[in-house]
């Protein structure tokens, strides 16, 4: 699995670190990345927790 934020669409609210920091983290622009790929097997469901709760769809789980 790997995970992608979509920088022209995250608002930086910062609940994707929040719910899952060892994948997704803010950036010195304020917007979220995902700094791991692939995502760990044994951290997939809150990766994809983080995905299903983003207010405006910016994380891309494949």
């Amino acid at each position: 699995m790997n995970a992608s934020v979509d920088k022209d669409t995250c608002i930086g609210c910062g609940a994707c670190p929040s719910v899952c920091p060892e994948v997704f983290k803010m950036e010195d622009d304020g917007l979220a990345t995902a700094y791991v790929n692939p995502v760990p097997s044994e951290i997939e469901a809150s990766a994809q927790e983080a995905a299903d709760g983003c207010p405006v769809d910016a994380i891309h789980i494949e």
